[in-house]
């Protein structure tokens, strides 16, 4: 069952983390940052629990993690610009 919600929720974590790429708010990256949080902290949990298939686990997650987290970072930027961009252009006016 632990691994249906990890699955499910590295899924949606993946799916947020895409939309939010292209559609940059800052709810859709808090709730992106906490299915981040969510897929690591059941992660962790099923390396604790089965410890047998470590190696091949903690490099999955490090490339899902590298992925999720590089789009993540990136709509925070592209975010960060447009409303700095939108301050500037308030001032100017």
């Amino acid at each position: 069952m632990i691994i249906f919600i990890h699955v499910s929720i590295a899924l949606l974590s993946i799916a947020i983390s895409s939309f939010t790429f292209f559609k940059p708010t800052m709810r859709r990256l808090f709730v992106s940052y906490g299915f981040i949080l969510g897929t690591i902290a059941t992660g962790t949990y099923l390396l604790m629990a089965y410890p047998s298939r470590i190696l091949q686990s903690c490099i999955m997650g490090l490339i899902y993690l590298t992925i999720v987290t590089v789009a993540t970072v990136y709509a925070h930027r592209r975010l960060h610009t447009r409303q700095l961009a939108f301050n500037t252009e308030r001032q100017l006016s």
